[in-house]
């Protein structure tokens, strides 16, 4: 049996009193390709600089095969010593490496050399370090979360280089359709500690929620105590996993209803929508255009998101998705066309650059604003502690300075911070960067979960598959598609191709099949229907009224405690009076469609 190209046995590493690595192993045969995986801040990027021998570990031992190349892409990299890409990339080369696979992946990448790396994007400078970590051709390569910050584009044309090579991969990556492409065996960092399983990512969740499992029922056997703090971070990602096998069935739901509602909307025009469609209609575009010079970013789009919606946005990088949010948010004025946006929105925006953070500060006074132990959460005053958890941080970190998290408890703390105010609706642009395998599932969930329409820009093409009902998708020009599905259902769409929930039921064929009746014509609609949509306007009105009535009285304090049947009788009536709002919402919706 040949000898490990890279041979890491017994790697431990300390960060002050805290053993982040106890006694992990890594193997790396020639041409292997296998997937680093763990929760965010178990220690992945330490052990790859290991690999790597950027970092000495406190204790343990690495081999590397003398005469071997390797090639590490760190998370971050270093443009700044170096006047051009072109110098950047050509100072990875050894003396016997060929100058012009070097261009020819600067190229594919979108970049000439010439950009200098100060002015370099994330994006750039990931592609940029990218072609100077392929262009050897080297017997090995780290790669530690290569997509981040790349397009969809950019990504499916990596997953095609990556496979043509015959070198061995180490890859780090919290991208499942990545890692389901590239991965031929997994190796899990799980407490300071590597578990290796001989097959693809398809294979791992289930693998590891099986050692999880036998490993609880090994503890109880022994009469171990498992903290709770603990015992629920770690089982509870298993349960709310299982939990949305469940959701995806209701994400089905909701594309079909999306589909067909779109379908029965065809290209009717309706008019500038009244105070009180907001709680139905949320965004109402029509003609958009937009061009920055000669460059077209929107060609003609018409666009409407109605309430509970999840648009899911695409495109290569430059194509103007940034600029369509500020259009279809109202935050910026269009060439052509108009924008209705539904009145009494509540906004919350994740962007892409994610708000800065006070690296001095701690993670619960980040949360709270330093005031007090709690997190106010919409209405709801929540202790910082349960909320923490409930993003998968355990009740130590409380304490810890934001500069100590990894990239992905950083997104994780985003995230919490703005799930935490009150909002109707979610704006995420890139919210998966750099967020592990088990925060992904918890956004997810709380995502299934939310009220709320939510608008998300991703690459992330498995997150689209579980979110999206459906996808708003560039196709070039300044031209704009949208597509009742997830990303799967909007290539399949593309091809021509029927989509998974739009494979028509096989029926037996009739003996004798009756004929038709002809198809009447479009209805109108009628006088009496044109009166009722006048006096539903008021009656929306009123009952949204009543209801903010209501729901003051109910806020006030004590009022269970003086007087608990006046309590319940509010509660009944607020319920009546937002089930006659629903149906009235409905039947207003009914007829607009019919009048148009």
């Amino acid at each position: 049996m040949a000898p490990p190209l890279l041979l890491l046995d017994r790697i431990s590493v300390s960060l002050g009193s805290v053993r982040l690595l106890d006694g992990a192993s890594l193997s790396v045969g020639a041409g292997e390709r296998i997937c680093l995986v763990g929760r965010n801040g178990s220690g992945k990027s330490t052990l790859l600089k290991i690999a790597s021998g950027e970092i000495t570990p406190d204790e343990g031992t690495r081999f590397f095969q003398p005469g071997a190349t390797m090639r590490y892409l760190p998370q971050e990299p270093d443009l700044s010593a170096f006047a051009s890409v072109m110098d950047y990339v050509l100072a990875g080369l050894g003396p016997h490496d060929d100058e012009y696979r070097a261009r020819y992946l600067l190229g594919a990448l979108g970049l000439t050399g010439a950009e200098q790396p100060a002015n370099l994007s994330g994006g750039e400078a990931r592609r940029a370090a990218l072609a100077r970590t392929l262009a050897p051709s080297p017997d090995l390569l780290l790669l530690d979360e290569p997509t981040n910050h790349l397009d969809l584009p950019a990504i499916e044309w990596l997953e095609g280089e990556l496979k043509s090579l015959s070198s061995g991969l180490v890859l780090i990556s919290h991208d499942r359709r990545f890692l389901e492409n590239l991965s031929r065996a997994m190796v899990w960092l799980d407490r300071g500690q590597t578990r290796r399983l001989e097959k693809g990512f398809s294979h791992f969740e289930s693998w590891r929620d099986e050692v999880l499992e036998q490993e609880e029922q090994d503890f109880h056997k022994l009469g171990r105590k498992i903290a709770r703090e603990e015992d629920w971070l770690r089982y509870g990602v298993t349960a709310r996993r299982k939990r949305n096998v469940k959701r995806l069935a209701g994400l089905q739901t909701l594309r079909a209803q999306k589909r067909d509602y779109t379908h029965k909307l065809g290209t009717a025009k309706m008019a500038a929508l009244d105070a009180a469609t907001s709680g139905k209609i949320v965004v109402d575009a029509e003609g958009l255009e937009k061009s920055f010079g000669a460059r077209k970013v929107v060609r003609d789009l018409t666009l409407r998101v109605l309430r509970g919606d999840r648009l899911g946005i695409v495109g290569p990088n430059g194509a103007g998705k940034s600029t369509l949010l500020k259009l279809i948010l109202g935050q910026m004025p269009p060439d052509a066309g108009t924008v209705t946006l539904g009145t009494a929105l509540n906004i919350v925006t994740l962007d892409q650059g994610r708000a800065a953070l006070d690296p001095a500060v701690s993670l619960a006074d980040t949360l709270t604003g330093g005031k007090s132990d709690m997190v106010q959460v919409g209405t709801q005053s929540r202790h910082v502690i349960g909320y923490m958890k409930e993003f998968l941080f355990r009740p130590e970190q409380a304490r810890t300075p934001v500069g100590t998290l990894s990239g992905g408890e950083r997104g994780r703390l985003l995230l919490a911070m703005a799930l935490a105010k009150p909002s109707n609706l979610l704006v995420l642009d890139e919210p998966t960067n750099d967020l592990d395998l088990e925060t992904l599932d918890l956004l997810q969930e709380m995502l299934a979960d939310y009220p709320g329409t939510v608008i998300v820009v991703s690459h992330d093409r498995d997150f689209l598959d579980r979110v999206a009902s459906s996808i708003l998708a560039s196709e070039g020009e300044g031209r704009w598609v949208e597509y009742a599905g997830g990303y799967a259902d909007m290539l399949a769409q593309r091809a021509g191709a029927p989509t998974t929930e739009q494979k028509p039921e096989k029926k037996p064929t009739p003996k004798a099949a009756a004929p038709k009746p002809a198809e009447a014509g479009p209805r109108k609609i009628s006088f009496k229907e044109q009166h009722e949509l006048k006096n539903l306007t008021a009656k929306i009105e009123t009952l949204q009224t009543k209801i903010s009535q209501q729901e003051a009285a109910l806020a006030a304090p004590g009022l269970y405690e003086k007087d608990p049947k006046k309590f319940t009788a509010a509660t009944e009536s607020l319920a009546t009076l937002q089930a006659q709002l629903a149906q009235a919402e409905e039947r207003w919706l009914e007829l607009e469609m019919l009048n148009d």
